[in-house]
């Protein structure tokens, strides 16, 4: 299948985090015919392997399955659900989005509403409404109905959203974020016949609440070098100054320098501004970002791994629709397979 193919199937599909499992099994259908084996670990991440000729090197590369949404907090007596934040998600975002809840007999359509702003003073619609405000209406007339309709508390909430292509490149759709990153490990692993190091594509769970999944991938895995595959905030919208994003759509995929949690290895940064040169890839270098990715928790396993991130320009991520550049995606991917021949060149 192309990349349009598996990004529109994976972004499709609900997985909110700590909920993934939707995800893993899609991920596993389509990463399994390009990998010697593949299977799930204690915490619920998907570890692919394709076995290299040569013990050494283990390269880990990252993808997180997770996507940010809701989770049931309160039921009301007149039916109203009140959620929880999985995630960081701006409140001001949430009003009138469509959502659908995931329970254990099948999912349910709601709406995020609020007091109508018809009947609010003066003062009131002056502030943003905050999430703990809001409620999700699933047209349920009092709490009985809701739960018989299978609602219970703790089931998760996700954006509803399909995913469509706007232009000759540019497609939108929900939890990009990260799920652009598992379409990247599968053509990887797909266009890759044979390889002298031990590839391993994890995709893993839980990272929009703290990089958890990664932190005891890496652990197991024990890699000599680690790759995050993540998306970035793409700077080129009206108001956004290069000092807050220099990133743009469509430039190629950002090389990350340092963020708020990270900052790249000189030999991993290095060897991948080097495969992107010798192929006359494009790409960009990023840095200063509030935010991190896996390759944080990775190069901290056991001794330390040297790690980077590989990021892929996205407007509007940790919202319910993101939007990027496919071209960014096929130069990411060509990226990741020279970086590979570096490191089997060099090491």
């Amino acid at each position: 299948m192309s990349i349009e193919s598996n990004l529109e199937r994976l972004s499709n599909v609900s997985g909110v985090t700590g909920r993934e499992g939707e995800v893993r099994d899609l991920l596993a259908k389509l990463i399994t015919p390009y990998v010697d084996e593949a299977s799930e670990d204690k915490l619920g991440n998907l570890i692919a392997i394709k076995k290299g000729k040569k013990s050494k090197p283990k390269i880990m590369f990252a993808a997180h399955m997770d996507e940010v949404g809701l989770m049931v907090k309160t039921i009301s007596k007149e039916g109203f659900l009140q959620f929880a934040k999985m995630g960081g998600i701006d409140d001001r975002i949430l009003l009138a989005q469509k959502v659908v809840v995931h329970t254990s007999i099948g999912d349910l359509v709601g709406i995020i509403g609020s007091k109508p702003p018809h009947i609010q003073k003066k003062e009131e619609r002056n502030k943003v409404v905050t999430y703990d405000n809001m409620f999700i209406d699933i047209g349920a007339e009092n709490l009985k109905v809701a739960k018989k309709m299978g609602v219970k508390i703790g089931d998760p909430i996700s954006f509803s959203v399909k995913y469509e292509k706007i232009g000759k490149e540019i497609v939108t759709g929900k939890a990009f974020d990260d799920r652009v990153g598992c379409v990247i490990m599968i053509e990887v692993l797909k266009k890759l016949k044979s390889t002298d190091c031990n590839i391993f594509a994890v995709g893993t769970v839980q990272e929009e609440v703290g990089l958890r999944g990664a932190t005891t991938a890496a652990f197991g895995v024990d890699p000599d070098f680690g790759i995050a595959l993540d998306v970035t905030v793409a700077g080129d919208v009206p108001g956004v100054k290069d000092f807050d994003s220099s990133i743009k759509m469509g430039k190629g995929p950002a090389l990350t320098v340092t963020d708020a949690g990270f900052i790249s290895h000189p030999k991993v940064l290095s060897l991948l501004i080097d495969a992107a040169n010798k192929n006359k890839l494009p790409y960009q270098l990023e840095t200063g970002l509030p935010g991190t990715t896996d390759a944080a928790r990775i190069s901290l396993a056991r001794q330390g791994v040297p790690s980077g991130t590989i990021s892929i320009p996205t407007r509007y991520i940790h919202s319910p629709v993101g939007m990027l550049n496919v071209t960014d995606v096929e130069n990411s991917v060509k990226l990741v397979i020279a970086t590979i021949d570096e490191i089997q060149e060099k090491f």
